[in-house]
C-alpha cells in the first residue's frame, strides 16, 4: 500500500472529484488507518477492524467515483457490486461470497500484470528468437549434430554454423526495425476448452469443483496463420507465463486482497427492510444475513485458496430515499461505523465539474475534436449556461446528478460531431461554443417536457 497521508489522498481526489469534502476525508482516514495497522505488532493488529463506511446521497454525486479513484491511488483490488443483485442462499441468483471470489480474481490479475512487467524484457528477447526461427524455417537451421566435412580451408561444420548465425542476426535486425510486421507466419496456439454443467454459471460452481475441471479439461492446439505483429503478442503471453512464478503470484494476490481489498457495495438501501421492492424472489433480510459474516470477517473458499475477509474495506452507498440506515439489521449497521452524507450538486458544482477535473467533459470534447483537426473553445458564459440548464433539467425531471452533464454536452455537440470531418476541410477550423449556441441546442428540448424526458 502506498504510504499516502490523508491530506495527500484528499488532494489527489480533488483532481477528479468536485466537492464532497466530508466523504473524501472519511475514505482518506479509513485508508490511512489500514497503513497504520500494518505498522503495529501482530498481536494488536489482529484486533483492529477496518472502519467501513456508508455513503448516503442521491445518484450522480460522486459516491462510486470516490471509491474507484481511491483504489487507483493505493493500487488495491477494487470491485463494485450492487447489493440488489444478490440473493439469499437457496434462491436462484448470485450468492454474496461470489463478490470475494471476484475481488481475488482482480487481485490475481493485478499482481500477474506487475510480475509480467518485471520479466517483460526477457520475454521479449525470447519472442524475438522464436520469431526469427519461424521466419527462417528450414533455411536457417544449423547443421545436424556430428555432421563434419573437412576441407583445406577448415571444417564445413564451422562454416555452416557461422553462416547460420549471420543469417539469424540479419533477420533479427530486420525484425527489430519493424520491417517484417506484416509478413504472415504459421504458429501453434494452445486453447483451453470450456465446460458447461447444466445451466450453472462459473460463480455457482463449487471452487474445488471448478479447479478440478480446469485441471482435467485437455488443452487443444491448433495451427494459425497470423502476421508477425499478431504472433508477437501471442508469443509474448506464452513466454511471460513461462517466466512468472504462478504460486508466488497467487500468494501475493491473496495477501493483497485480504489486506488492501476494497468492495464498493452500491444500492445497499435496496436490501433494507423499509424499501418497497417489486421482486418477490429476493429476500432483503436474507441477503443482509448472508452479507453480515462477510463484512464481520469470515473465510471464503476460492479456486486459489481460502480468503479471510476480516480486513477487506467495505464502502456501502445508497440514496436511502425509501429506507433509512436504521432499517438495516442492527448487527450489519454496527459493521459500518462511519456514515457520510453527500451533498446534492448545485449549479456552481456543475460549472466546476465541467472545467476543473483533469479529465473534465469540456477537455474531453476538445481532445476528441482535435483528432479531426478542429480547435474547440468554450466561452465562460457557455459553461455557465450548460451548468444552469443541467441543474434545471435535474429540478424538472429526475435528479441524476452530474450524469446529466454528459447528456447535456452530448446534445450540444451532436451536430458538430457529425459534421466534424467536413468542417475540418474548411479554412476556419476553430469552433467557439457560446451561450447562445448552447441555448439554441437545449432550450427547445427543455421547453417540451415530454421530449426532454427522452433526450435529457
Amino acid at each position: 500500500m502506498k504510504n499516502l497521508t490523508p491530506r495527500e489522498i484528499v488532494s489527489a481526489l480533488d483532481h477528479h472529484i468536485i466537492g464532497q469534502d466530508q466523504a473524501k476525508r472519511a475514505v482518506a482516514i479509513a485508508v490511512r488507518n489500514r497503513w497504520r495497522r500494518q505498522q503495529l505488532s501482530p498481536e494488536i493488529a489482529r484486533e483492529i477492524a477496518p472502519k467501513n463506511i456508508i455513503m448516503i446521497g442521491p445518484t450522480g454525486v460522486g459516491k462510486t467515483e470516490i471509491s474507484r479513484r481511491l483504489s487507483n491511488l493505493v493500487t488495491a483490488p477494487f470491485i463494485k457490486v450492487e447489493a440488489s443483485k444478490y440473493t439469499e442462499v437457496g434462491y436462484h441468483g448470485r450468492d454474496v461470497e461470489s463478490m470475494i471470489r471476484d475481488l481475488l480474481e482482480l487481485g490475481v490479475n493485478m499482481v500477474r500484470h506487475e510480475h509480467a512487467q518485471e520479466v517483460r524484457p526477457k520475454a521479449e528477447e525470447a519472442v524475438e528468437q522464436r520469431l526469427v526461427s519461424m521466419l527462417l524455417g528450414d533455411i536457417g537451421k544449423p547443421p545436424a549434430e556430428g555432421w563434419v566435412q573437412s576441407t583445406e580451408e577448415g571444417s564445413t561444420e564451422e562454416t555452416e554454423a557461422d553462416l547460420h548465425e549471420r543469417t539469424r542476426q540479419l533477420m533479427l535486425e530486420k525484425l527489430q526495425q519493424g520491417q517484417l510486421e506484416e509478413r504472415e507466419i504459421e504458429i501453434s496456439v494452445t486453447e483451453k476448452q470450456g465446460a458447461i454443467i447444466g445451466m450453472m454459471g462459473a460463480d455457482q460452481l463449487d471452487p474445488s469443483m471448478a479447479s478440478m475441471l480446469e485441471n482435467i479439461i485437455p488443452e487443444k492446439s491448433k495451427r494459425r496463420r497470423v502476421t508477425v505483429a499478431r504472433a508477437r503478442a501471442i508469443l509474448l503471453e506464452e513466454e511471460t507465463d513461462k517466466l512468472v512464478d504462478n504460486e508466488k503470484i497467487i500468494e501475493q494476490a491473496i495477501e493483497r486482497t485480504e489486506q488492501t481489498g476494497i468492495i464498493f457495495l452500491d444500492e445497499i438501501d435496496k436490501i433494507a427492510a423499509g424499501h418497497e421492492g417489486k421482486s418477490a424472489d429476493v429476500s432483503r433480510e436474507g441477503v443482509q444475513r448472508d452479507l453480515l459474516p462477510i463484512v464481520e470477517g469470515s473465510s471464503v473458499n476460492t479456486r486459489y485458496g481460502v480468503i479471510h475477509t476480516d480486513q477487506i474495506l467495505f464502502i456501502a452507498a445508497g440514496a436511502f430515499n425509501m429506507a433509512k440506515v436504521s432499517d438495516m439489521m442492527p448487527e450489519l449497521q454496527g459493521r459500518f461505523p462511519i456514515r457520510v452524507e453527500l451533498d446534492a450538486l448545485t449549479k456552481e458544482d456543475f460549472r466546476r465539474i465541467l472545467v476543473e477535473p483533469d479529465a473534465a467533459l469540456t477537455k474531453q470534447q476538445e481532445a476528441l475534436m482535435s483528432t479531426e483537426g478542429l480547435k474547440v473553445v468554450f466561452e465562460p458564459n457557455a459553461i455557465n449556461t450548460m451548468a444552469e440548464l443541467a441543474a434545471e433539467a435535474n429540478d424538472r425531471l429526475e435528479n441524476i446528478g452530474a450524469r446529466r452533464l454528459m447528456t447535456v454536452i452530448e446534445q450540444v455537440f451532436e451536430e458538430i460531431s457529425f459534421d466534424a470531418p467536413d468542417m475540418a476541410k474548411k479554412k476556419d477550423k476553430k469552433i467557439v461554443i457560446t451561450a447562445d449556441f448552447v441555448r439554441e441546442r437545449l432550450t427547445s428540448v427543455l421547453a417540451d417536457e415530454d421530449l426532454s424526458r427522452f433526450v435529457l
